[in-house]
């Protein structure tokens, strides 16, 4: 199944975080907190304007952005966990 959000909404995939520390030990299921860090996977067309034009997007397909804690809501599409959210809940972009 395809899902396109709809005006200024993206959907991120949660990248997968480490499973031990640089020092070597191994951190558990309980303890790890969710990664805020993410690859946007579909973009909605963009907000609309008080004039009624549509503004774009600054994010892509494929762009690795970083997000709240608690932004976005959390919806499972064919078994595998998204976040679908707002693009004004997005802090950053990261460039390699």
């Amino acid at each position: 199944m395809k899902l396109r959000p709809l005006h200024d909404r993206v959907v991120v995939r949660r990248v997968k975080e480490e499973d031990k520390t640089k020092g070597g030990i191994i951190i558990p299921d309980t303890a790890k907190e969710k990664p805020q860090e993410g690859e946007i996977v579909a973009v909605g067309k963009g907000a609309v304007g008080d004039d009624g034009k549509v503004i774009a997007l600054d994010v892509k397909k494929g762009d690795r952005v970083l997000f709240g804690k608690w932004s976005g809501t959390e919806v499972k599409i064919d078994g595998e966990d998204l976040l679908i959210m707002k693009e004004s809940d997005i802090m950053g972009v990261l460039e390699k």
